[in-house]
């Protein structure tokens, strides 16, 4: 049976049966274990543990060491080629072996010299199962030699020239480090204007005066001899110019504008550009078509020398460098080829077979140019070695059938190209041997609960045994939770528990028999600090204490220390440990900082930390409280794959205490810029651990927050770069839809750049037919958002998958989701349509449903179009207006309102989907019946008369029906606004117009007027209007005796003869102030202050007593009496008053007002005449001088 290793991890649960864990190990190297009793009887091949490096440089002062140890059973033999050929290291009385292994020792310090040894040498260890090689190991003796003697001139330029000054070192083994120094061993200053390149060369972009010197020395170091060479110094004379001519850039190295590069993968990319001009250049870098690789791209020599280290195939491209100053720049373009010596995809491994069982051997490198394999046996060319029949080699494998113990033998694999080449050494050895297990037997292994506990067993056997565990001496049951085995046998308990305390046996089994061994296991109670140190804020000069009380398993002993920042306590009195407590007295300034309580046990520690805050003492000036200090000193350490710990130091508090620390982070791959908020810690905490997410370049930044308010961010962290890692969530959003018949249009929402997780971000479109057989069609898209699958069926349900894929592997398996393929219109119409009329306004529809397959998309709805017969008149003016009502899903009936009564109607119904409307069912008339008609379109009251109206109509612009009469209702209203009787009149449906006789004149009118169908009354529509007055403008004698008249008065403002009136009574009036004003100031007598005057003698009447009338005015025009000045009241009636004359008739009017002498000046107007002798008030017919009060 072959032997083989297991996966790293193979999950098992327990069964109701005993825990049995197999090992099954797939094809790899298995190396016997070297346990000495192990060795004692058990044969192998050699092994090469050590030899010296391929390219071996040696210092000639010492004696030369090439080593060469290997290992095997029996212990190996050792020999040497040396230059291709067998050396006979006994014919050399200067070589020897140092004994039990294959160290070559030359000695040459006694006689000899290094470089009659120079050569390739290979060394052979062997036994009888086999050879091993070594590699070619080339010796070359150290070299430094002296420089050549030159006569160096002075070099004298002026102010602002560029210079380089050579170094030329002798070419030496190892190259040498150049430098240059003074006289006196001090190395000359650098800068962006001087600077030394990479030939050693140190170069000028411009000189000053001060470059003056006479001992520029270019020194060579050999470090393998530890010497020192020195070039003859070089005197430079630069002459003061009175104004130095600026000019633009030119490369002193390199030159040209483009050259070419060639490095080898894994080694340091260093490009140079170094140029001169006036003022001092700057050199920048890029790479054509890409990026400089973040974490591998550093700067040198002021930004003359980029380097990328570990170059890979991937960093070839074309790089250019610019030089600029203010006059202009100039750029060099460096083509770079990534070629590489070869490197290992698989190093064959060791094989441990037994007789009968089969194998490989499998070797696989890369480079570039690519790597030609070749294969040795026992270091001779496997093709002139003796044939073994159960060997075949295919390229790089060698597969083994069937071998026997004779198919015992060391094999080389060689991949080599023109830049070097990769060795392995690889057995093949065929053994039969029994099950051991090498752990010590009944071993004892001390957990804490809810840790991980592992048992050992490791193991040997060929073929290769199977491992099985058993808890307890007598195999009992074990129904716990899940067990990993690993692959060298030990069995993991993930989360250790106190009933996993017990004895468990590891058995080994192969058909040559049966090992087994016991061990223990005891699981302990975890060490907890049951009260934790407070954070403390104290006054300096005071005591403060910190307690720390720690809860043990009562087996283990606990150790308690106490630290300060971290370091050990300082010796200091004022410092006292009692048992559980930190107790620090007279407490000053430099005591600040944060308390550490550690509590250590043989199996685990705890600690928990507190700051200790000093302030000074009350009552000092008021602290200044305000927001803290940013953070500062930001660091990143245990940098792992999906974590880092980020530690800093907090800035001053301010006097307010920091509740809690806010971290923040960049992503300055993806969102460079922008600050997302990543967590939060506690105010004591100055470290955390946080958990990242792959591919992502990560800069931190830390804000702390007191009471006062949250501080400004601190600088930004080092970057750090996440490895890429297969992305961990899938596209959301995910939906199927056609926006063709034959198409399936699926869309989703991609990834953004944080949770691609790593570089090549694609997606896996996959889809099927929901009710067929057919199995995933699957594409792999670019970073896109939507994939249309053409040719599909119209509207078929489809199921369908988005998953996301990078360059490092798949997303967990996506959710399915259903979608349809494009929908098509639909193919039938609606039948059996039926109309059910139920009032003039309002009908029901009713329809049968459409076949669901010949509705071809998602049912929308049924929509009914219906549309109103017009008369030919209308129908020639404008086209037919259709409406549309939408009755949504499934519905099979629906009602029409807002018809048109007494109208003729004609539908039809549509189904619809996604795609549009399906055809029309046949065409259904139906008629409304009559309804009310709409109020008249107008109505208009004409030719009043003293004792008539006229009313004028148009008919109801919707009469929904034929007419059958209009009906009027009017009645008066009266001077309180009371209505007066209603008196109903019927009109013919034929009239427009219609006179109303004997109405009382001077009065209003208020109308109401509708139309009639047989189906009722329509809205009515209502007017008011007047009679007119009579030619004298009085009224007749009987009105005074019936009751009150309309209120409202005729609207005479605006008639031509009353405005030309009120203009020649308002000129009046201003005469008669003009003559009375006169009168005054020449002590004479008006109207007025006579009255006033002969108020003294009754006998003396001024006014007629008939009409209450002065006597001196008259209105000269109409030879009417004037009224009283008093304001007509609301209800446009005069009472009669007690006095008919005194200054209340006059000055309490509304507009009345006296001059500054105290006499009167107001309006004058004629009292009415006297009631009839009922004592009844009749009312006031408006008359021109009424309505001049009001424009007066």
């Amino acid at each position: 049976m072959q032997l083989k290793i297991m996966p790293k991890k193979k999950r098992l649960s327990a069964g109701r049966v005993p825990l049995i864990l197999f090992l099954c190990q797939m094809i790899s190297a298995l190396e016997v274990p070297l346990d000495p009793k192990l060795l004692e009887d058990l044969v192998q091949p050699p092994t090469i543990t050590q030899q010296s490096p391929k390219d071996y440089i040696i210092d000639p002062r010492e004696n030369i060491v090439i080593q060469c140890e290997a290992k095997g059973k029996p212990p190996p033999s050792f020999s040497w080629t040396r230059n291709g050929t067998h050396f006979d290291i006994d014919k050399d009385p200067l070589v020897t072996m140092k004994p039990g292994s294959g160290t070559l020792i030359i000695n040459i310090m006694s006689e000899g010299k290094a470089e009659t040894y120079e050569g390739v040498y290979q060394c052979t260890a062997r036994n009888e199962r086999g050879a091993a090689i070594s590699n070619n190991i080339v010796i070359r003796p150290s070299r430094s030699p002296l420089w050549t003697k030159e006569k160096l001139e002075p070099i004298i330029l002026r102010s602002g020239q560029s210079l380089v000054l050579p170094c030329r070192p002798p070419v030496g083994l190892p190259p040498p480090i150049i430098f240059w120094m003074d006289n006196s061993f001090q190395r000359l200053p650098q800068s962006e204007r001087v600077s030394q390149g990479l030939n050693g060369d140190l170069y000028f972009s411009n000189v000053l005066p001060e470059d003056t010197r006479e001992d520029y020395i270019c020194y060579a170091r050999f470090n393998h001899t530890q010497t020192i060479q020195q070039k003859q110094p070089i005197s430079v004379k630069v002459i003061s110019a009175k104004s130095s001519r600026e000019r633009p850039p030119t490369f002193l190295t390199p030159e040209g504008n483009a050259s070419n590069k060639e490095e080898l993968r894994g080694n340091v990319l260093s490009l140079e550009c170094i140029a001169e001009g006036l003022p001092t250049p700057v050199i920048y870098w890029i790479k054509e078509d890409g990026i400089l690789p973040i974490n591998r791209t550093f700067y040198k020599n002021f930004k003359k020398t980029l380097q990328i280290i570990h170059v890979s195939e991937a960093d070839s491209g074309n790089y250019q460098c610019i030089a600029k100053n203010a006059l202009g720049a100039i750029h060099h373009t460096i083509s770079v080829t990534v070629k590489a010596a070869p490197y290992w995809i698989m190093a064959p491994q060791n094989l441990v077979l037994s007789p009968g069982e089969d194998g490989t051997l499998i070797c696989r490198a890369n480079g570039k140019p690519k790597p030609r394999i070749s294969w040795l046996t026992n270091g001779v060319p496997v093709e002139i070695a003796p044939d073994d029949p159960s060997r075949k080699i295919d390229g790089d494998t060698i597969i083994f059938s069937n071998v026997q113990e004779r198919s015992s033998a060391v094999y080389q694999c060689n991949a080599s190209n023109e830049y070097g080449y990769l060795l392995a050494n690889a057995f093949v050895n065929v053994l039969a041997e029994p099950p051991r297990i090498l752990t010590t037997a009944n071993t004892l292994y001390q957990v804490i609960a809810n840790r991980p506990a592992l048992l050992d067993c490791a193991f040997f056997g060929s073929p290769l045994p199977t491992i099985e565990w058993f808890k307890g001496a007598k195999g009992s049951a074990l129904h716990e939770d899940i067990y990993v085995l690993h692959e060298n046998g030990t069995l993991e308990i993930p989360v250790a528990q106190k009933d996993s305390t017990g004895t468990y046996t590891c058995v080994a089994r192969n058909k040559l028999g049966m090992a087994k061994n016991e061990v223990h296991l005891e699981i302990k109670d975890p060490t907890r600090i049951i009260k934790q140190p407070e954070y403390a804020v104290v006054q300096r000069g005071s005591t403060v204490s910190f307690e720390c009380k720690v809860k043990h398993d009562h087996t283990l002993i606990p150790t308690v220390i106490w630290l300060k920042d971290n370091s050990e306590l300082p010796s200091d009195e004022r410092l006292t440990i009692d048992k559980d407590q930190l107790v620090i007295a007279d407490v000053s300034d430099d005591d600040s900082g944060t308390y550490t309580c550690v509590a250590n046990t043989t199996l685990d520690n705890v600690s928990a930390s507190a700051v200790l805050s000093v302030v000074a003492p009350t009552p000092t000036p008021a602290p200044v409280y305000d927001v803290p200090n940013p953070p500062f000193d930001l660091e990143l350490t245990n940098p792992l794959d999906k974590s880092v710990q980020l530690s800093w130091t907090p800035g001053d508090d301010n006097n307010s205490p920091i509740t809690k620390f806010i971290i923040e982070y960049e992503d300055t791959m993806h969102e460079a810029g922008l600050w997302h908020h990543h967590t939060e810690v506690s105010g004591t905490q100055t470290t955390a651990q946080l958990k990242l997410s792959p591919y992502v370049n990560y800069s931190f930044r830390v804000m702390a927050e007191n009471s006062i308010g949250r501080s400004s961010p601190s600088e930004a962290s080092e970057q750090y770069l996440t490895k890429a890692a297969e992305p961990d969530k899938n596209p959301t959003a995910v939906e199927g839809l056609g926006s063709e018949p034959d198409n399936l249009v699926i869309t989703w929402k991609p990834l953004n750049g944080f949770e691609s997780n790593g570089p090549g971000l694609q997606y896996k479109v996959s889809w099927r037919q929901k009710d067929g057989d057919d199995e995933w069609t699957s594409v792999v898209v670019a970073n896109v958002s939507k994939y249309i699958v053409s040719g599909t069926p119209t509207f078929v349900p489809y199921l369908i998958k988005v998953q996301a894929l990078n360059d490092v592997g798949f997303a967990p398996e996506p959710a399915v989701v259903m979608g349809h393929s494009g929908e098509d219109l639909p193919m039938v119409a609606p039948g059996n349509v039926r109309v059910t009329v139920v009032n003039s306004t309002l009908a029901e529809v009713h329809w049968d449903p459409v076949p669901l397959k010949s509705i071809r998309g998602h049912l929308q709805g049924y929509r009914i179009y219906y549309w109103k017969a017009q008369n030919s008149s209308k129908r020639k003016r404008r086209h037919i207006e259709k409406k549309i009502l939408t009755f949504q899903g499934s519905k099979t009936h629906g009602m029409l309102p807002g018809l048109e009564p007494f109208s003729h109607y004609t539908l039809n119904v549509r189904v619809v989907n996604g795609k549009g409307e399906g055809p029309a069912s046949s065409d259904q008339v139906f008629n409304t019946p009559e309804g009310v008609p709409s109020a008249p379109s107008s109505l208009k009251i004409v030719n009043p008369t003293l004792d008539s109206l006229t009313l004028e109509w148009d008919p109801p612009s919707h009469p929904n029906g034929i007419l059958t009469e209009y009906t009027l209702k009017y009645q008066p209203i009266n001077s309180t606004h009371e209505l007066g009787p209603l008196v109903d009149l019927k009109i013919p449906a034929n009239k427009t117009r219609w006179t109303l006789k004997n109405l009382n004149f001077s009065t209003r009118y208020k109308f109401y007027f509708y139309a009639q169908t047989s189906a009722g009354s329509g809205s009515q529509i209502t007017e008011e209007a007047v009679t007119t007055v009579d030619e004298a403008g009085i009224l007749p004698p009987d009105v005074g005796a019936g009751k009150a008249m309309a209120s409202r008065q005729v609207d005479i403002a605006t008639q031509g003869w009353f405005i030309g009136l009120m203009c020649a009574v308002a000129l009046l009036i201003l005469i008669l102030l003009i003559v009375c004003f006169i009168r005054r100031n020449k002590g004479g007598k008006y109207p007025v202050k006579e009255k006033e005057d002969a108020r003294a003698d009754p006998e003396i009447q001024p006014m007629k007593e008939d009409d209450g009338t002065f006597g001196e005015y008259s209105d000269a025009e109409d030879h009417k009496p004037l009224k009283k000045g008093s304001r007509t009241p609301s209800d446009r009636t005069v009472k009669k008053e007690d006095s008919d004359d005194s200054l209340v008739d006059y000055g309490e009017g509304v507009n009345g007002q006296f001059n500054e002498d105290g006499s009167f000046i107001g309006q004058y107007s004629g009292k009415k005449e006297k009631e009839p002798a009922e004592g009844n008030e009749s009312s006031e017919a408006p008359s021109p001088v009424n309505a001049m009060n009001s424009f007066v």
